[in-house]
């Protein structure tokens, strides 16, 4: 059997913000399985999308301006200089799905916030 398998984690397993401990613990733990799950059931491929800040009805929690604000701040400090969209996250995920020599492997769909 063959195949692919795509866990979505989220840059919070690396960088967790205040009031986000169970989601980076949960996030944490999807990226710690991906590299023993993909040797455990090969030649299925397992990899993972780790996407930064998006713009998502996640963030409705925040009203508009400050939402906005935030945003801005953060694209500031990106070398993509913008918020990412779900389409940028949807684009990593179809990459891994065909990427037929890409396994075990954690991809950071977060504007470069890993290297800045």
């Amino acid at each position: 059997m063959t195949g692919s398998i795509t866990l979505v984690s989220a840059a919070s397993a690396r960088a967790a913000l205040p009031g986000t401990v169970t989601l980076a613990a949960v996030n944490g733990a999807v990226e710690r399985i991906v590299p023993p799950l993909a040797a455990e059931l090969a030649p299925v491929r397992v990899n993972a999308v780790s996407p930064g800040i998006i713009d998502t009805p996640w963030w409705s929690f925040l009203p508009e301006d400050q939402r906005q604000a935030q945003f801005a701040a953060a694209a500031q400090g990106l070398p993509a200089n913008r918020i990412g969209r779900p389409d940028d996250v949807a684009q990593a995920i179809r990459y891994l799905v065909h990427a037929t020599f890409v396994t075990g492997t954690i991809l950071p769909v977060d504007g470069g916030a890993t290297v800045s």
